[in-house]
């Protein structure tokens, strides 16, 4: 009998980033792999530095370019690099950046008929010199009125998002932010401290989980001490989730969703590589084998 072909692929992770909350989604991946007939091998951002000369562009690793590359990084760099030697990536370095500043994120989801919080992109400036003028904070506190959210462009679970009460603490907060980009932004009181965290594949939510605060903070995430239980999204739900990972050109994520007046969906964050092991903990979901299935089905 004919020995079946395996597709082979590389799974980019962060040379610096080695904890076993992030090598457990790892192995899932290499798991889901394995049974879907993929030969996966780790290989990091460190072991795969991007090369570029007059005559010749590579990666310094010696080994067979494979046939796609499931890219579970922000290196948005070597993302686009692999993409311009010809390999399939998954998700490609324009969506990731989409995801990964979220001031971006926003930009691009404009005029898209996708409910947001009104929202305001600091302005930037320079490592050196920081926000040695602050006046155009008024210009915020008209618009959004107290309190209202301040939000590094940077960030993941929850830590980089504060809440502002004041035109002291909004100063305190800037200053304490340095010269990272920011974003100010609505805040929904609506069921605060409540979200929907939904897992999409394709063009399909394949789980969904309600994460809520049991401290009182205004963030659900379940980093921050947040609960999670299993949730049937409704149908706007889903249609916006879609449409935000369509706009995004994403093949998978997590889309958050927070609850406006009359429980309609506002959309708050798009996660390129969201971390699928609380939504499958609560739901008996695995997005890994969802994922690598999608992504044999694109490149037949």
């Amino acid at each position: 009998m004919r020995k079946m072909h395996k597709r082979t692929a590389w799974l980019i992770i962060n040379e610096f980033l080695n904890s076993n909350k992030f090598n457990e989604i790892n192995q899932y991946l290499l798991i889901a792999a394995g049974s879907c007939g993929i030969k996966m091998n780790i290989v990091t951002n460190a072991e795969c530095m991007a090369y570029i000369s007059s005559n010749r562009s590579g990666v310094l690793l010696h080994e067979t370019l494979p046939d796609f590359v499931l890219f579970w990084d922000k290196d948005i760099r070597l993302a686009k690099h692999l993409e311009l030697l010809g390999l399939p990536v998954f998700n490609s370095s324009y969506a990731i950046e989409a995801c990964d500043d979220k001031r971006l994120t926003h930009i691009l989801l404009q005029n898209k008929n996708i409910p947001m919080p009104k929202t305001i992109i600091a302005p930037f400036t320079y490592d050196n010199i920081g926000y040695n003028n602050l006046d155009f904070l008024v210009k915020a506190e008209e618009e959004l009125n107290y309190p209202f959210i301040i939000k590094e462009a940077y960030g993941s679970f929850g830590q980089q998002v504060y809440l502002v009460t004041s035109h002291e603490e909004s100063e305190e907060r800037i200053h304490k932010i340095g010269a990272r980009p920011m974003l100010f932004q609505e805040f929904i009181s609506m069921n605060a401290g409540s979200d929907l965290r939904l897992q999409v594949v394709g063009d399909q939510v394949i789980a969904a989980m309600l994460r809520y605060s049991v401290t009182g903070d205004f963030r659900a995430n379940l980093t921050l001490g947040g609960k999670m239980e299993s949730y049937t999204p409704d149908t706007l739900q889903i249609e916006l989730a879609c449409k935000a990972a369509k706009a995004l050109q994403l093949d998978f994520c997590g889309v958050d969703l927070l609850f406006g007046d009359n429980e309609e969906p506002i959309l708050c964050e798009v996660n390129s590589n969201a971390h699928f092991k609380n939504i499958y903990d609560c739901t008996g979901v695995n997005a890994a084998i969802h994922i690598m299935e999608h992504i044999l089905n694109k490149i037949k």
